[in-house]
């Protein structure tokens, strides 16, 4: 086949230099990145559109070529998602909002949409609430869910249908066990896993998931482990929504809205417009991102 009539796909899934992509009418196809990829320095990533040809019998085929990517990460190494989904719990384990905040970045800067979903939400009402609480103005839409009952899920279900989406937060939110419960799935042997004969070794790598409704899930152990790029420390700001509305208004410009006098996000903290324990761990990545831009020669 030659590459005028070439097939569109995108990659599920890639171990040991092949590549598995689901084309538009379904059939997942074996794949090896072709040498020219190599030289130019494109290595395929999981939820990449590709050019491809087909195995014809043979062992594999090949990607030709991959098309331009709305977004990326480099860990995991992902492409083309719509929607991050940051799960915190409510109750067991004690919810990292830390680690959310930098998830929450981490998507912002990659111009990834965000979704906050706070499971166990039954075991503590009052701390569901709270987390809750702490993100509005953030422009994440928490919603209440818990996976072990069921309750939230249809809503959840229904504002990610169609989406390629992943599930990230801290071990033990029940990550696993709400994409089981909204889809129907077993992640170690689910279909994808069966289709390629890899058994339970699948869930080391990343993979795309096709769900009813025309979405994708993104399965990989280390969505958590997101690392944060270099950056100057006075952007952080611009991935805090709720800054916007007082962008401007501040004494000193640019104004790093931490512990700046005659600040207009600082004065909106302490009028309890903008939460106060959002605003502290805010200020510990802002200290965190000025000592890394510091060392960024050493």
């Amino acid at each position: 086949m030659s590459e005028a009539t070439a097939l569109t796909g995108t990659i599920l899934q890639g171990i040991g230099g092949f590549y598995y992509a689901r084309d538009d009418a379904g059939t997942v196809h074996t794949l090896r990145a072709q040498g020219k990829l190599r030289r130019e320095r494109m290595k395929p990533k999981v939820g990449d559109v590709v050019e491809l040809t087909p195995s014809d019998g043979e062992e594999h085929g090949w990607i030709l070529r991959i098309l331009p990517r709305r977004n990326e990460l480099t860990r995991p190494p992902v492409a083309n998602i719509d929607v991050i989904v940051v799960v915190a719990a409510a109750a067991t384990p004690d919810p990292d909002l830390m680690m959310v905040d930098r998830l929450l970045l981490n998507a912002r800067r990659a111009g990834i949409a965000a979704r906050l979903v706070i499971n166990k939400s039954d075991l503590d009402a009052a701390r569901a609430a709270d987390i809750a609480k702490q993100y509005r103005g953030a422009e994440v839409e928490p919603m209440l869910v818990c996976a072990d009952t069921g309750e939230g899920l249809d809503a959840l279900r229904e504002a990610l249908r169609g989406k390629v989406h992943a599930l990230a937060g801290q071990s033990g939110a029940g990550k696993s066990t709400m994409i089981n419960a909204l889809y129907g799935l077993d992640l170690e042997t689910g279909d994808l896993s069966r289709k390629i004969e890899r058994g339970k070794n699948t869930t080391r790598h990343c993979q795309l998931i096709p769900v009813e409704g025309g979405g994708m899930v993104l399965d990989t152990p280390g969505f958590s482990l997101l690392e944060t790029e270099l950056f100057d420390p006075v952007e952080l700001k611009d991935s805090w929504p709720e800054f916007a509305p007082y962008e401007g208004r501040c004494y000193f410009q640019p104004c790093y809205h931490a512990t700046e006098p005659r600040c207009a996000a600082r004065d909106a903290v302490a009028a309890g417009e903008i939460d106060g324990e959002r605003h502290e761990r805010y200020v510990a990545l802002l200290d965190e991102a000025r000592q890394r831009w510091r060392d960024r020669y050493d």
